[in-house]
């Protein structure tokens, strides 16, 4: 059987929301918290969590949570750092792991049943990376092979995964989650997450 890690990015500033939108509530609990949830739920093992600015606060809101968090002190440098960060925690965890699930914490409707599928399209049709397909684009969440790995492990600090995605169509399966658009960087983002419409497409 497949062993499947999640790496979670939940390192940036926020800085167009004004305060850390990880731990925002959302549904009743934070983001980071629903994300990792969601992990749990598919089956996910190891669970990586990449913390940075409010480091603490998103401890705080996954405590007791069966993840590793792994802070990366350089993440104005870039979320590259923190992709890399996540990537070699996984690996120092479990070396032998077929495929990561890479996350973020701002998609609030990304569900366990959302990762699932991607695995499962992934083990249906053999490509090496599954990406979700929305608003004209593909993005995370997205599973990499660990054939991947290595193109994960040399992102440039100001990338982040896309370029990996795009990089050859032929070995990317498309994973259609049109709501993978709704991710909030703002506070009107967030408001329409509540309300259920939907924002501008993400930029991951």
């Amino acid at each position: 059987m497949a062993t499947i890690g999640a790496v979670i990015l939940a390192a940036g500033e926020s800085s167009r929301f004004g305060q850390p939108k990880q731990v925002i509530e959302f549904r009743g609990r934070p983001l980071i918290r629903g994300v990792v949830s969601a992990a749990k739920e598919a089956k996910c093992l190891p669970i990586i969590v990449v913390t940075g600015s409010a480091s603490g606060e998103v401890a705080t809101a996954i405590a007791n949570e069966p993840v590793l968090i792994v802070n990366n002190d350089r993440w104005r440098d870039g979320m590259g750092g923190s992709i890399r960060a996540g990537v070699n925690q996984l690996l120092e965890k479990a070396p032998k792991v077929d495929a990561l699930v890479l996350l973020v914490c701002d998609q609030p409707f990304v569900t366990g049943e959302i990762i699932t599928k991607l695995v499962g399209q992934w083990q249906s049709t053999g490509q090496k990376i599954v990406a979700s397909n929305y608003s004209d684009t593909l993005g995370v969440p997205a599973l990499f092979d660990r054939v991947c790995f290595d193109e994960l492990l040399e992102i440039d600090d100001n990338q982040g995964a896309k370029p990996i995605i795009l990089r050859d169509p032929q070995r990317v399966a498309e994973f259609l989650f049109p709501e993978g658009a709704r991710d909030i960087d703002t506070i009107a983002d967030y408001q329409a997450a509540q309300r259920g419409a939907t924002s501008q497409p993400s930029k991951q």
